[in-house]
């Protein structure tokens, strides 16, 4: 009986494990040796594939890990690369890194071998697939071939096969020297209509010498027979400039090229060009903020939804911060969504889309980037979120409560009170940072508080709203994976080793503990791509006592949570839940609501390998699912036409016709909303708003309540700001056809564009309000400042040339009342506003010591600061000095420069102070290069500034042009212009005499685009005009850069044909200069036509008044002139000169006069019926339209104004042709500046232009002309020189010493430190500009041997400079042979590219942090990197298998380099 007992006992007991059991998860333990370069599932099934790139072994697994064996068919050693077929769930390829690699059609369970040409090329992915079912044999391989030249003689290119049977027969050659190629149909959300079998190639037109590729010649090809017959080249539409292609990739449903531009001007930055349908490119235009660059190795295109384009720009050159940019729904048109974007130095971007949740993603900002750029601190990051595709963010609302149920130690509601969460730039397991297949949930590691903490110090939060609310769900940090479609959540430490995972089946509610007998240091938690499972996969590796030998040190835990106690769920289980917040419900016209588990059903999904689909409702239309129509553009809230809209012919047959024409607004391609707001509705018009027939001019007339004070166009756009004296503000954004009121009510005293970002604007209040524009007047929006407007009259806001952001305001303090302490107050902010520091109190003038060409500390602030600060600055005197002061870091570390300035200026590459001299009551000119060390300037003694005014004139040559003021009041204004040396110290006179008027301003102006061009006016009578009062003017021009300096000569006969009256040698053309204009903006010259001049002037021996002056024109830069009009008009140039306008400016007119010819015909256009006095004709600023504005005011009515809009845009539609193969046959010519003169080469230079031919009656519009060429480089003559300092020029011509004065030292030492030898000086000096060879060089005298160089031969220099060098040169010919740049590579840390400011951070740190999912190297593969270096290997993949995953694999990084930089 006591047997029986026992039996029962043992059955019981046994009965019971097996009961306890069944309620707990069950696992495995397989051992390897290394960590996997690749571990990924074969989509919607459970084998996996483990490869072990160290080894060069491929293991499978049939059972999700449960078991393992070596890849049946491939020799161990062999596999280099793992890649799958990404649109066919049985197949993957197994690449070696010799010809023969390996096939699977079974999903690992057996392998088959096939050999190809040539080896795979180093780069992420050399295969690419066609995405269509049926095709998936249609497979593109990449690979290397270099010429066995032997050693370091090797060059190396790439080449692309293709295979239509996925490698069972031969592969086939598709394209010779191509870097990449890629199916059309590759994405399956590129979707478009485009030809099955379409191919796009990167490839080049030609090789050097070498045998190596130059980025210049790569371009795109197309073809739809496997480049068999077909090979079209794509323009993109960009023609000539379509070389220089870096990178090709399909994005979403986007195809993206990324070209270095090489068009004329360019500095090298990277364009994009768009397309959705393979047909039209688009060039992507992104803001025109300073910022806004793409360069090369300085953007990153960043996971992209259907709906919009996704682009990260680096913008802090030295610590890895971006901007990231949003597109419009064709990937044109990017606007910026969030600043300060935290990026790694590979260029990987903190922001990930929640997956499945359309609109909704999460991205890390750098809250202190001006610290981290400027001093070198840590970053400081804090996490956002947008729930509308990135059109607004917000902060992550933290729980109130911590995983103990404590209150957290700040306040939710405080915005310095957030949840941060560690992201993409820092991943700590495979695949998705955030977020899975399953619907809503969303966990990360992260801290609260004002900055992400690091991450040893956070814990693991959670949300099950898609990111709306969050709790804490673990202290500490831990790896996580979602399972069971979310109903079972699984964790496992990563702070530490552990035994013990947890698992949640209530939505982290509650957490279960469960050991797995092995303590391991988590390195991957994965499962099936999907999510669906409720099998994981845990690798690790083992605690070192705990490791046996002979087995692997890293183990794979197959965990099984399927053995759990739960019941499958059934339909109540289950509920509805709305994606995306209560406030965005909606995007792209529908909401999203997915079925899942309730939070407390203890049951499980079981529907494995099914994907939750969402359910998507049609919401009402609203103004956000429309954009502007084809030829409409925003203006504020409002689609305006961007001109007359064109129609079908016949339409409108007569001018009081209707039509049915655009609403202006079209519903967004791809948006679904029913019902609602109906925008895009047909709407009749007029016919007079239509676009007229072909040779038809139109006008618009708009009338203004008050006269026009201030007025000018956003550069490089047609939205143009005017405002009135009633301090109303008004826009028009299509030059003039259309203008509406900003903001009726507000009293606006000023407006300004910012100079170097051509896309903001802002618009000054009399308050502390300020509105400002960062799309080109497209929406304003408001904000404060900590002063008043100043009335000092000094500039109220000054702008940083490289932060957009960065401003200065000058405001009053202390000025109300009777304004006993009256000051003015500067400020800075490094966010366009939104928080203001002050810098100074009582300063006269607070600028960024940097700009455009002057390279300095970006930090750094100049202040023109009062000594004592007291009392009502508008009545300080010399008694107060005011200094300058230098503050680096923002102004925290001030340092004072000189004791006593009357004021500094910048000018190109100068930075000029006038500092006063108290003891000698002078002037003195300071020059410094650096904003730091300043040099005095050095003038003749008899043209010393002194007390003279004097003012800075220009200096785009490589010298400064001063006006020293020679003659003042009783006697009327003139001076002398002294030009100095290259660096801006020394002082010699080019010219005397100089007429100015009582402002200051000079009659002096260069003609724009043509160096060394310049026109002044000089006072002839200088002995008389003290006595009479009244200056005797002349025209001078030099054409090299005030050398020299000749009269205008006359043309023979006026523009009627009559000869002149004065014909003697005293006749001369004399011209108005600048000192008479009343639009100073109203030059000379342009740079769209080169060589074209137009001005008002007479013929004479001195200028007459205006009114009795003609105009002139000129063709070939001022050598000769014609007469055009017999009296004084205003002029304004059009589409590059091929338009030329022109109005009365003596009296009312009711006309204008246009020549289509440059002048040679003209035609008349009358545009009102009662005669208008015209002040000002104006265009777009680059003279590039055909559309002009001409303002003035009734002479009934001097207290308004009226804006005449007149548009020559039909007047002819006949586009102008280029043909640079054929230049004799096209509308273009080439022309030189030396073809009207003596010396054929200007600052020693030949130099030719491309303009339109002169009786060319075509539209140039945007047709790329040729680039500007220097010819050849000249022996120098006597026009590249100047006098010396000290020296003028005689009667003759010749330059001759000053009486009483020494000539310079000639400073043997400074000549040394550039040339072996040194010269006497002479009575001349060579012009800084000038480029000439060789030739007469009369700046040089005797010769002598620099000290020291002498007493060792060439030869022994040449070695000392060749043997430390010659090795690495060996190194480096032989890798860039070797390697080639058929495709360009990415900079890494430790390399030339890398940061002089890096943490140290080598090439494993960097690329070991980065997701495989978002890899796109070329140029080093990563199973290379991870051979050299197992213990990274793992932190280079992703888990792959995301269905509809909305990202392209192997192109999201489009950041490359090539040689010629």
């Amino acid at each position: 009986m006591a047997i029986h007992h026992r039996a029962l006992l043992l059955l019981l007991s046994v009965a019971s494990w097996l009961l306890l059991a069944a309620g707990q998860p069950q696992h495995t333990i397989s051992r390897f040796e290394n960590l996997p370069a690749r571990l990924f599932f074969f989509d919607d099934t459970t084998s996996v594939i483990y490869h072990d790139v160290v080894k060069g072994t491929v293991y499978t697994s049939p059972d999700e890990g449960k078991s393992w064996g070596i890849a049946d068919g491939v020799p161990e050693g062999k596999a280099a690369m793992v890649i799958e077929h990404p649109f066919d769930n049985r197949l993957a390829f197994i690449l070696t890194r010799g010809k023969t690699h390996y096939r699977t059609l079974d999903r690992g369970k057996t392998w088959q071998n096939f050999d190809m040409p040539l080896s795979p090329a180093l780069i992420g992915r050399p295969l690419s697939f066609h995405s269509d079912p049926a095709k998936w044999g249609y497979i593109l391989y990449q690979g290397t071939v270099c010429d066995n030249n032997g050693g370091w003689g090797d060059s190396c290119h790439d080449e692309t096969y293709y295979t239509k049977d996925a490698f069972t027969s031969d592969a086939r050659l598709l394209f010779a020297d191509s870097s990449r190629c890629q199916f059309a149909h590759s994405s399956k959300d590129f979707k478009h209509d485009a030809h099955e079998d379409l191919i796009y190639c990167v490839g080049f037109e030609a090789s050097d010498s070498t045998g190596s590729h130059r980025l210049s010649s790569s371009r795109l090809f197309s073809s739809t027979d496997f480049f068999e017959t077909e090979r079209r080249l794509e323009d993109l539409g960009a023609g000539k400039n379509a070389r220089g292609i870096v990178a090709f990739a399909i994005v979403s449903k986007f195809a993206v090229v990324a070209l270095k531009d090489y068009s004329e001007g360019s500095n090298g930055d990277m364009l994009l060009y768009v397309t959705v349908d393979t047909k039209t490119w688009a060039k992507a235009r992104f803001p025109h903020s300073s910022e806004a660059r793409l360069r090369e190795n300085a953007y990153t295109i960043v996971e992209s939804t259907t709906h919009s384009l996704g682009v990260d720009v680096l913008t802090h050159d030295q610590s890895a911060i971006g901007t990231l940019f949003v597109s419009n729904s064709n990937g044109t048109f990017f606007v910026e969504s969030l600043k300060d974007t935290n990026r790694n130095e590979v260029g990987y971007v903190d922001f990930e889309q929640i997956y499945g949740v359309e609109g909704v993603g999460i991205a890390n900002v750098v809250r202190n980037a001006a610290d981290v750029e400027g001093r070198r601190a840590r970053k400081e990051l804090q996490s956002r979120i947008t729930f509308d595709d990135g059109r607004t963010w917000s902060r992550l609302k933290p729980p109130r409560e911590d995983v103990d149920g404590h209150r957290i130690g700040c306040a939710p509601e405080v915005d310095s009170c957030s949840l941060h969460l560690h992201s993409v730039t820092l991943p700590h397991n495979f695949g998705r940072v955030f977020s899975s297949p399953a619907p809503g949930f969303v966990m990360g590691v992260g801290s609260i508080g004002e900055y992400l903490q690091p991450y040893e110090e956070c814990d693991t939060f959670l949300s099950t709203d898609g990111g709306v609310t969050w709790k804490m769900v673990l202290k500490d940090a831990h790896k996580y994976e979602f399972g069971d479609q979310g109903s079972l959540l699984v964790v496992v430490n990563d702070e530490d080793g552990d035994d013990v995972i947890r698992y949640s089946t209530d939505y982290g509610k509650s957490w279960k503990e469960y050991n797995i007998g092995i303590r391991l240091r988590a390195r991957i938690l994965t499962t099936v791509g999907d999510s669906t499972s409720q099998k994981f996969l845990l690798v690790g590796q083992v605690a070192r006592k705990d490791q046996i030998e002979g087995q692997g040190r890293y183990a794979v835990v197959f965990l099984d949570f399927a053995t759990l106690d739960r019941r499958k769920c059934s339909s109540s289980d289950f509920e509805d839940w709305i994606a995306r917040s209560a406030t965005h419900e909606c995007l792209m016209g529908h909401r999203q609501a997915y079925t899942r588990r309730k939070a407390d059903a203890n049951c499980y999904v079981g529907e494995k390998f099914r994907d939750p689909v969402p359910v998507e409702e049609a919401c009402p239309c609203t103004d956000e699912d429309y954009e502007c129509d084809y030829n409409f553009i925003k203006d504020g809230a409002d689609c305006v036409p961007a001109g007359p809209e064109p129609i079908p012919a016949n339409v409108c047959r007569e001018p009081h016709d209707t039509y049915m024409g655009s609403s202006g607004y079209r519903k967004i391609p791809g948006n679904t909303c029913q019902g609602g707001k109906k925008k895009d509705e047909p709407r009749s018009k007029p016919c007079k708003n239509a676009q007229p027939a072909e040779g038809e001019i139109i006008h618009q007339t708009f009338e203004f309540s008050s006269p026009i004070v201030q007025y000018a166009y956003f550069r490089d756009s047609t939205v143009i700001l005017v405002r009135l004296s009633d301090n109303s503000v008004w826009q028009s954004p299509n030059e003039g056809y259309t203008w509406n009121q900003i903001e009726p009510g507000e009293t606006f005293v000023a407006f300004y564009h910012h100079t170097f970002a051509s896309d903001r604007a802002y618009l000054i209040t009399n308050d502390k309000k300020y509105w400002y524009t960062t799309d080109t007047g497209k929406t304003w929006l408001h904000m404060s400042t900590e002063s008043v407007p100043n009335t000092f009259g000094l500039p109220v806001l000054r702008f940083h040339p490289d932060r957009s952001d960065y401003l200065i305001w000058t405001g009053n303090e202390g000025c109300g009342g009777f304004g006993e302490n009256c000051h003015a107050t500067a400020y800075y902010s490094l966010d366009n506003g939104r928080k203001w520091t002050k810098i100074e109190e009582y300063v006269r003038n607070c600028a960024w010591a940097r700009d455009a060409q002057l390279r300095v500390d970006p930090n750094q602030i100049i202040c023109e600061s009062y000594k004592n600060k007291q009392g009502s600055q508008r009545y300080f005197g010399l008694d107060n000095p005011l200094e300058l002061i230098s503050g680096a870091d923002f102004y925290r570390q001030k340092s004072k420069l000189f004791d006593h300035v009357v004021g500094f200026a910048k000018f190109s590459e100068y930075l000029i102070v006038a500092e006063y001299q108290a003891q000698k009551q002078s002037l003195d000119i300071q020059v410094s290069l650096d904003g730091r060390k300043f040099a005095s300037g050095e003038f003749p003694p008899s043209m010393r500034p002194d007390q003279h005014a004097y003012t800075i004139l220009e200096s785009s040559t490589e010298s400064v042009f001063l006006h020293v003021t020679t003659s003042e009041p009783p006697a009327p204004y003139w001076g002398n212009i002294l030009k100095s040396n290259s660096n801006g110290t020394y002082y010699g006179l080019s010219i005397d005499n100089v007429n100015r008027n009582d402002a200051g301003y000079v009659d002096f102006e260069k003609m724009v685009g043509l160096d060394g061009i310049a026109l002044i006016n000089v006072v002839s009578n200088p002995t008389e005009a003290p006595l009479t009062g009244r200056k005797l003017l002349q025209t001078r021009i030099t054409h090299n850069d005030g050398g020299s300096w000749r009269p205008l000569v006359p043309p023979a006969t006026d523009s009627l044909g009559n000869r002149y009256a004065c014909d003697s040698t005293k006749c001369a053309l004399h011209i108005h200069g600048y000192t008479e204009r009343y639009d100073v903006r109203a030059t000379y010259s342009t740079p769209s036509v080169p060589g074209m001049l137009v001005a008002v002037g007479n013929v004479g021996e001195s200028l007459d008044p205006y009114d009795q002056s003609g105009t002139f024109l000129s063709r070939d830069a001022g050598f000769t002139w014609q007469e055009v009009n017999k009296d004084a008009h205003l002029w304004e140039f059009g589409d590059s000169g091929s338009i030329l306008v022109m109005a009365n400016d003596e009296g009312p007119t009711d006309h204008i006069l246009f020549s289509t010819d440059e002048g040679l015909n003209w035609r008349e256009y009358k545009f009102t019926d009662e005669a208008m006095r015209v002040k000002a004709i104006i265009t777009v600023p680059s003279d590039t339209s055909r559309r002009f504005i001409l303002m003035g005011f009734y002479p009934r009515a001097r207290n308004t104004a009226v804006a005449v809009h007149v548009d020559f845009s039909s007047l002819t539609r006949k586009q102008c042709r280029i043909d640079l193969e054929k230049p004799n046959d096209d509308d273009f010519e080439l022309w030189s500046p030396a073809e009207n003169r003596d010396e054929q080469c200007l600052f020693g230079r030949q130099t030719i232009f491309h303009r339109r031919k002169r009786d060319a009656n075509c539209v140039v519009g945007n047709v790329e002309k040729q680039a500007t060429k220097i010819v050849k480089n000249c022996k120098c003559t006597e026009a590249d020189f100047e006098c010396e300092f000290n020296h003028v020029r005689n009667d003759a011509g010749e330059c001759v010493l000053l009486p009483g004065l020494s000539p310079r030292d000639p400073d043997p030492n400074a000549q040394c430190r550039a040339e072996d030898a040194w010269y006497e000086l002479t009575a001349y000096r060579k012009i800084p500009y000038s480029s000439c060879e060789g030739g007469v060089r009369l700046d040089r005298g005797a010769k002598h041997t620099c000290p020291g160089v002498g007493g060792h031969s060439a030869f022994f220099w040449l070695m000392i400079l060749f043997i430390p060098v010659c090795f690495a040169g060996l190194a480096g010919y032989y890798y860039l042979k070797k390697g080639g740049y058929g495709r360009g590579a990415i900079r890494l840390p430790g390399g030339d590219g890398a940061s002089r400011y890096s943490g140290g951070s080598g090439v494993l740190d960097t690329i070991a942090s980065v997701p495989y999912f978002l890899i796109g190297l070329a140029g080093v593969a990563y199973e290379w990197v991870a051979e050299k270096f197992d213990a990274v290997a793992i932190r280079l993949q992703g888990r792959g298998g995301y269905r509809n995953l909305p990202v392209d694999e192997d192109a999201q990084i489009l950041r490359f380099e090539d040689e010629e930089s």
